[in-house]
């Protein structure tokens, strides 16, 4: 399995859907799907509809793997199960979709221009739960935004330490140290992490595999060599913030680069609409992407 999902995420045509919103996030997504605050009373309830939410979105025949190489899962997603069987053994037998785990605990306070990630102090524990769960890679996610040398240093050094305890677990790391698209400094930040992943990409050794997450660069291609390293599975784009058309508009301007969103992938969708309007919204969402992508 392990082997075909490689040359899946490598070589395969389409994209990465991200359904990793965690406790912080989960409101706004459902929010955003039409489910209030007042709809739940407690975590557990919250859990439990955004359970339901990312069943409805996994199960339809929209969420396609014609379209879709990947998809990204909460912890506690992975765990659950979706008509009998492990989310992640759902996605990679049923629908031919290669999963991966968020395994990040959040961001750290502002400090030299970034936001590191908070300490993952349970991570052997978990990289050996995704491991039992057949996930394929692991995904984690810091934040730049102001070009500070030392800041981007900090956060890209972190990202390769605990990279290299993922892929000693057998897993492949979806690096992601997305820049704000609000800096002021975008473009000198993209400069900055480019040099310094580069620089960290060419310390690995010939067998170890990353994947790289980053927001759509400012100027088109700037992540090129990035794409083209020989360390590098592939390099997937978030949305950032940006609208759907604007980042797909942004993402057909940089070649081999392929989307990786969470907003801008159920941004049309919502609890109330009936399976036929909810299939047909998902569906436009996904081959807008798709097309992007390719």
């Amino acid at each position: 399995m392990q082997q075909s999902q490689m040359e899946r995420m490598k070589h395969g045509k389409g994209f990465i859907a991200a359904l990793d919103q965690s406790g912080g996030s989960t409101p706004k997504a459902l929010a955003a799907y039409g489910i209030s605050k007042d709809a739940y009373q407690n975590e557990a309830e919250m859990f439990d509809l955004v359970h339901e939410m990312r069943t409805r979105i996994i199960t339809s025949p929209a969420f396609d793997p014609k379209y879709i190489l990947g998809a990204i899962l909460f912890e506690q997603t992975m765990d659950r199960e979706i008509e009998g069987m492990y989310t992640g053994d759902y996605l990679a037998e049923k629908k031919g979709i290669v999963p991966f785990l968020k395994v990040d605990k959040g961001l750290a306070e502002e400090a030299n221009g970034v936001h590191l990630m908070k300490p993952i102090p349970d991570l052997d524990e978990t990289l050996k739960r995704a491991n039992e769960r057949h996930m394929f890679g692991t995904k984690m996610r810091s934040v730049i935004k102001e070009a500070n040398p030392e800041g981007i240093q900090a956060v890209v050094r972190q990202q390769f330490e605990i990279g290299k305890q993922i892929i000693a677990a057998g897993l492949v790391p979806i690096i992601e140290p997305e820049v704000d698209i609000h800096s002021p400094e975008k473009e000198k930040c993209e400069e900055l992490l480019k040099t310094e992943i580069l620089r960290h990409l060419n310390h690995l050794s010939e067998s170890d595999n990353v994947m790289l997450k980053l927001t759509i660069p400012t100027v088109a291609n700037t992540y090129k060599e990035l794409i083209e390293h020989p360390n590098v599975v592939r390099v997937v784009a978030l949305s950032g913030g940006y609208t759907r058309d604007e980042a797909n508009k942004m993402l057909k301007e940089n070649e081999g680069l392929i989307a990786s969103f969470s907003r801008a992938l159920s941004q049309d969708l919502n609890v109330n609409q009936t399976d036929e309007a909810f299939n047909a919204a998902l569906r436009k969402a996904v081959e807008s992407i798709y097309e992007a992508s390719i």
